[in-house]
């Protein structure tokens, strides 16, 4: 049987806008415990941005995070899919592009993100990929 992306993608992503400051960003990952947000300017996609990538395009090189906007942290060169694309394109570019993330989106505007948790979960949700995906984090 045929999958595809919107069967397992998670929909409704949290979405910020390029001037949000890197701490803002880091509260609501913090919040509602995420570890991606999507960056839009109006609907359309234009960046993702991780947990990592604040630490790492932000946070290390020593500026004002109260100051310092999400656009210069996030990856703006991002791979998508389609919700009505087949699940098998989508594990393609992941491996194709090396990311563990990829927003999904319809007719620009982003939809949902698929991540290696949520194919791990789908496709064998006894490994440890998926076990790990479904737990909780500890407080």
């Amino acid at each position: 049987m045929t999958q595809y992306v919107r069967d397992i993608m998670t929909g409704d992503p949290v979405t910020v806008e390029p001037q949000t400051s890197v701490t803002a960003v880091a509260r609501i990952m913090r919040d509602q415990d995420l570890g991606t947000v999507l960056v839009t300017d109006g609907d359309e996609l234009r960046g993702l941005v991780t947990d990592r990538d604040l630490v790492i395009r932000s946070v290390a090189e020593g500026g004002d995070p109260e100051q310092t906007t999400v656009a210069g942290a996030c990856s703006d060169d991002v791979v998508t899919v389609r919700p009505d694309e087949e699940l098998n394109h989508a594990v393609e570019l992941m491996r194709e592009h090396a990311v563990r993330r990829v927003p999904v989106v319809d007719d620009g505007r982003p939809v949902g993100i698929v991540s290696l948790g949520d194919l791990a979960m789908e496709r064998d949700p006894e490994s440890a990929l998926g076990d790990i995906s479904v737990a909780r984090p500890n407080p």
